[in-house]
């Protein structure tokens, strides 16, 4: 497509070229049914089949264990931060969570209403510029869970390790789905929108270790229970349908293009591009974000004044790169180069933010 633009959002994500124009081909003539997918029954055999793929593909492209289940949840991630404390927050438990940034605030204001929770480490003294090392990690006796933001999508930052404590971690990965192995022996359920590296937006993807299912509250809303969706297979209500189906088609894509390590590589790869655009800028460029920790998924940066990043956005946006502006809350610029976005498009923008140096200096 020569008028596709690089679309460097940070949710909805890019997604890939051919996945759009399969889904396009399929969309009002699903193989011949004479009816989109979206118009189908979720009961009848042609959502069957495109559910149970997405589940499988699901677990082998993300080299999941079988001792979990993976359930597709509307709601998004916000939906999590409450479902996880009234499933796995017991009379006598607590439930520790890293404050990382703005995602990991939320999930602690949200958990604060449905159980005992408290602050294993707090990034506000370092303005949330790095992830803690275990170390600085301050546990409680009788804690459940510890909850850990892998990758803080407005602030830029990453878990360069994963905190070594002798408590199940719980994972928050919306911005980074898909795009580094886990080790799966360290965690009990690890979730995320879809919507930020996997597709369209609608659908929360959790994984939970199928034993602690036996363990989780029964006294709530029946949707709001994990042991329910996975005794379903995640049929309980009618599901997300067409993120279902664009996730699957994702995932093909996905294991085509190497799988988990293709992507890691591929994430590298690009953020080593952009980060080296930033780091020979002699300071015009700057990425406040301590370098060990710096996100391979939303790369943020600032320009010498307010006014040359108002320039820089708007000359970016005429140029074809579009979605550059970094949140609100924090201002400066963010390019975040999920899965889908092709290393060209980084390579094309940090080729003009050289020209705006120079152009501007």
């Amino acid at each position: 497509m020569a008028n596709r633009k690089h679309n460097f959002s940070a949710g909805p994500c890019t997604l890939p070229l051919e996945v759009l124009e399969e889904a396009q081909a399929e969309f009002v003539d699903y193989q011949g049914a004479g009816m989109s997918l979206i118009e189908m029954s979720h009961r009848g055999k042609h959502f069957d089949q495109v559910a149970t793929e997405a589940m499988a593909l699901s677990m082998e492209v993300f080299e999941v264990p079988e001792d979990f289940s993976v359930l597709f949840l509307q709601g998004g991630a916000i939906l999590q931060f409450s479902m996880i404390p009234m499933n796995l927050l017991h009379e006598g438990h607590k439930g520790g969570y890293v404050n990382s940034g703005t995602w990991a605030r939320g999930a602690i204001q949200d958990a604060r209403e449905y159980g005992e929770i408290y602050t294993a480490w707090d990034g506000a003294s370092c303005d949330y510029t790095r992830m803690p090392s275990t170390r600085e990690l301050a546990i409680q006796d009788n804690t459940r869970y510890l909850h850990i933001t892998t990758n803080e999508t407005i602030g830029g930052i990453r878990f360069p390790k994963w905190p070594d404590v002798e408590i199940p971690l719980v994972a928050d990965m919306s911005s980074e789905y898909m795009a580094r192995p886990l080790p799966w022996e360290k965690f009990d359920l690890v979730y995320g929108g879809a919507q930020k590296n996997l597709g369209p937006a609608g659908m929360a993807v959790v994984f939970v270790r199928k034993s602690i299912l036996e363990k989780t509250n029964r006294k709530i809303g029946r949707y709001l229970r994990y042991d329910i969706h996975e005794s379903k297979a995640s049929m309980f209500n009618t599901p997300p349908v067409f993120p279902i189906y664009m996730f699957g088609k994702v995932l093909k894509w996905m294991k085509k293009h190497g799988g988990l390590a293709g992507m890691e590589r591929r994430a590298a790869d690009k953020a080593g591009t952009l980060y080296g655009a930033i780091d020979s800028s002699n300071g015009y460029y700057r990425c406040p974000v301590e370098v060990a920790c710096r996100s391979h998924m939303n790369v943020v940066f600032r320009l010498p004044t307010e006014e040359l990043e108002q320039a820089f956005l708007e000359e970016a946006a005429e140029a074809g790169f579009m979605n550059l502006k970094g949140h609100r809350s924090v201002g400066g610029c963010r390019a975040s180069i999920y899965n889908a976005l092709p290393g060209a498009s980084v390579k094309a923008l940090a080729e003009f933010m050289a020209d705006f140096q120079h152009r501007n200096r």
